[in-house]
């Protein structure tokens, strides 16, 4: 029995000892890692307990959104397992953020664009793709409950000069007042962002409604009647041309003053932003016109993206941003940056509100606030404006210079190649001017319906080398615009060039004299795009300013985007 003792001893003893060694190799090894990095399989427990919420925001907002995470990070709060809260923030388009959710790129979790319109069309979209790869399953939406903690009425912009011709402060302004002042002045000039922009697409829908007649409950039905689409076209009629986001707008209006545009559609924080010198200092003062007809409202929602890999803290991180957000000391700083605070407790004349009439703005306004459609109506209203809108007459010149080879011209193709993608409508007419030495090419101007494949095969094709015409390339293409005298389109040039003007029979101030000369008679446009660190900035800037143009600078990463861009104008 002893025997028997001593050998249980034995073993027992021999078994703590391999015990305890293989806690102190675990030790050993936790401490070993904590010291250096971590294994993929820590990396997932760590990460499946983070608190720090990624949040995408519109651009528009980036003064008040990056404060108020800023004082949330401040709390420091913690979940209850102790992981801290945290915010970051990631500015983008709300259209980048749509495209990166449903490729499954995105490294948010949260996002914020300038209206509801952005969730709903995110919702449909994924809808739609998980239906077509699971048929006849039914998932829940992607993007969680929003929450809305500012709003601002989309309003029409004008110099106060401006408005008061057309009636303010006596009279209600509308869509008709704008289309009869540009069909009385051929010189009055006023714009809206295209429909891929929610101030654009809000401004849209309330011009729908507008034709219908109606305040609520715009349907398909009514949007396609032939009244309906009467008055929208007549109004769009009249526009000069199109453009980007309201941020885009506001400050080259900023910039440029009056001479940019009579009147332009944006939300009306920036009218008070603008007043308020965010932008710099006024050139003149803007005034904010409530359409007659009824607006609509951008409503900044937070929402949060229902994804497998959300952890509970994010989702805890989401709420205490909620909740910090519906704050009235958070409510009253909304206020108190020009947007109006989603609760309705708070007055619009609290201490420092700049919602004043001096800073060209009304709190009593809008006195008809219109229904945000459903987005299957919201989807047709896309589709019929493409058919009404003010259609494009619009050559593209291309410079194919010896400087333009290797990467820099392959990355111009894929920037045509994306233009021409991005403008949906084949009844738009474009041409295309290539040039080097002198003007080796001309593809004249057609609709895209008879001259896509054309334009398409030409840019495949094309080929870098000699010097650069181009002002002999510009004036090819103004010619015929000029020679064509179509005033019911948007007559446009769109030219790119990563050189110096050094071949051309035409000079500068001779060329700038043709345009200013003829644009009395019939406005053409003069977008330029200085492509690369040695392209002639001074040159386009004065071709862009005889034009009432602009000009933007890419570079071999950005020109695919700047395409892109530059083709929501048409």
């Amino acid at each position: 029995m002893r025997r028997m003792s001593k050998q249980r001893t034995v073993i027992f003893i021999g078994v703590m000892g391999i015990l305890l060694l293989c806690c102190l190799g675990g030790i050993l090894v936790w401490v070993g890692v904590s010291r250096s990095t971590t294994t993929s399989t820590e990396t997932a427990v760590a990460d499946s307990r983070t608190a720090t919420l990624t949040v995408a925001y519109s651009p528009e907002k980036a003064a008040i959104i990056r404060s108020l995470i800023e004082q949330f990070n401040a709390q420091k709060l913690r979940t209850p397992d102790r992981q801290p809260m945290q915010v970051q923030l990631l500015e983008m388009t709300p259209e980048e953020m749509v495209t990166q959710v449903l490729a499954g790129a995105a490294t948010f979790q949260a996002l914020t664009p300038d209206s509801s319109l952005w969730l709903d069309q995110l919702n449909q979209r994924w809808a739609a793709s998980q239906a077509a790869a699971e048929p006849g399953t039914i998932r829940p939406n992607l993007v969680g409950e929003a929450v809305r903690y500012a709003v601002t009425p989309i309003v029409i912009a004008a110099w106060e000069e401006t408005a008061r011709s057309l009636g303010w402060p006596q009279q209600p302004v509308g869509w008709q007042s704008l289309q009869a002042r540009a069909q009385q002045d051929p010189g009055f000039k006023w714009s809206h962002p295209s429909t891929a922009h929610a101030s654009g697409l809000l401004a849209t829908l309330a011009e729908f409604y507008a034709g219908a007649g109606v305040q609520r409950g715009l349907t398909a039905e009514l949007a396609q009647d032939p009244k309906t689409v009467e008055f929208v076209a007549a109004v769009e009629k009249t526009v000069r041309y199109y453009g980007e986001a309201e941020l885009a707008v506001i400050q080259r209006a900023a910039k440029e003053g009056p001479a940019y545009l009579d009147a332009f559609i944006v939300s009306e924080q920036l009218v008070v932003a603008f007043n308020t010198g965010a932008f710099g200092k006024p050139p003149a003062r803007l005034v904010a016109l409530y359409p007659a007809e009824g607006t609509l409202w951008a409503d900044h929602p937070l929402a949060l993206l229902e994804t497998p890999t959300l952890t509970a803290n994010q989702r805890r991180t989401f709420q205490a941003l909620r909740e910090f957000l519906a704050r009235p000391e958070s409510q009253t700083k909304i206020l108190q940056a020009g947007y109006r605070p989603a609760d309705l407790s708070i007055p619009l004349d609290s201490p420092g509100s700049p919602l004043i009439p001096a800073n060209g703005v009304d709190p009593l306004q809008p006195q008809t606030t219109l229904q945000l459609p459903s987005w299957d109506v919201v989807a047709v209203v896309q589709n019929v404006w493409t058919l009404t809108k003010r259609k494009t007459n619009v050559f593209l010149v291309v410079d194919t210079s010896g400087s333009m080879r290797g990467s820099k011209l392959a990355n111009a193709q894929a920037a045509l190649r994306t233009f021409l993608a991005q403008i949906p409508s084949d009844q738009e007419r474009v041409g295309m001017v290539e040039f080097n030495s002198s003007v080796v090419n001309i593809i004249e101007l057609d609709t895209l319906a008879r001259n896509r494949p054309a334009l398409t095969a030409e840019i495949d094709q094309l080929v870098a080398n000699g010097n650069t015409a181009l002002l002999d390339a510009v004036r090819t293409a103004y010619s015929r615009l000029q020679r064509y005298g179509d005033s019911e389109r948007i007559n446009a040039i769109v030219v790119m060039t990563d050189g110096r003007e050094n071949a051309s029979q035409v000079s500068l101030r001779q060329l700038v004299a043709e345009i200013r000369d003829g644009n009395q008679t019939l406005p053409v446009v003069i977008f330029c795009v200085a492509y690369g660190s040695d392209a002639d900035y001074e040159v386009l800037q004065a071709l862009a300013s005889a034009s009432n143009g602009q000009v933007r600078e890419g570079t071999p990463e950005t020109i695919r985007d700047l395409y892109k861009v530059l083709s929501s104008y048409f």
